[in-house]
């Protein structure tokens, strides 16, 4: 009789992982195209990112979060956003420089978050969209132990076939809204865009050191 009880219970348990399986499998599916590289991008941090032992070195993590969102992420399209009216009357020079330094500064205020906050789950929103649409906004709560649920919104656009993220609203405020703002009172204060990418360059050197 024990080892019937002791069977069933396993049969039971087997039962509930095989079903727990398949909901992951149907949820994945059930996820629009831009919602799965979110997804995607997200489980792929959050797995790496659960080794202590790696999240202990930032340089390592910060290289790590651009290789993986970088090919999701147009920074092509979000510097020129960012420096507004700035970006037309920039030397090509300026452009490049400001834009490499802006994508290392986003990575690793990004790779910092991830690391104090890597216990998350998204919850995701229908996409509201015409099926031939370039651009949708997918909308997320990330949900967090002992945490309010923050509403994580992304711009995203079609690009080459491609879905990339070109903007992120958290908790309704838009990322490059609120940098747009930042970089204009910096290029104001200090006088040229040069002397703001030096900073900007000297900042992030400054967080990816070792020593």
């Amino acid at each position: 009789m024990k080892k019937q009880i002791q069977q069933h219970a396993m049969y039971s348990l087997l039962a509930i992982l095989l079903s727990m399986i398949c909901l992951s499998k149907g949820f994945a599916e059930s996820l629009q195209q831009p919602q799965q590289v979110i997804q995607n991008v997200s489980d792929t941090l959050q797995k790496k990112l659960q080794d202590k032992t790696f999240s202990q070195d930032f340089p390592q993590v910060v290289l790590f979060v651009k290789n993986v969102i970088d090919p999701h992420t147009d920074f092509n399209k979000i510097a020129p956003m960012v420096l507004g009216k700035y970006w037309n009357t920039a030397t090509p020079d300026e452009q490049t420089r400001f834009k490499q330094e802006f994508q290392t500064l986003l990575t690793r205020v990004y790779a910092r978050a991830f690391v104090e906050y890597n216990d998350w789950t998204i919850r995701y929103l229908p996409v509201v969209t015409a099926g031939d649409a370039t651009k949708v906004i997918v909308k997320t709560s990330v949900l967090q132990p002992s945490i309010q649920p923050i509403e994580v919104n992304y711009r995203m656009l079609l690009d080459n076939g491609e879905w990339k993220v070109y903007d992120i609203l958290i908790d309704g405020v838009s990322l490059v809204t609120n940098y747009r703002s930042t970089f204009s009172n910096e290029i104001q204060n200090k006088g040229s865009l040069t002397a703001v990418n030096d900073d900007l360059a000297k900042r992030n050197a400054d967080a990816l050191s070792t020593k």
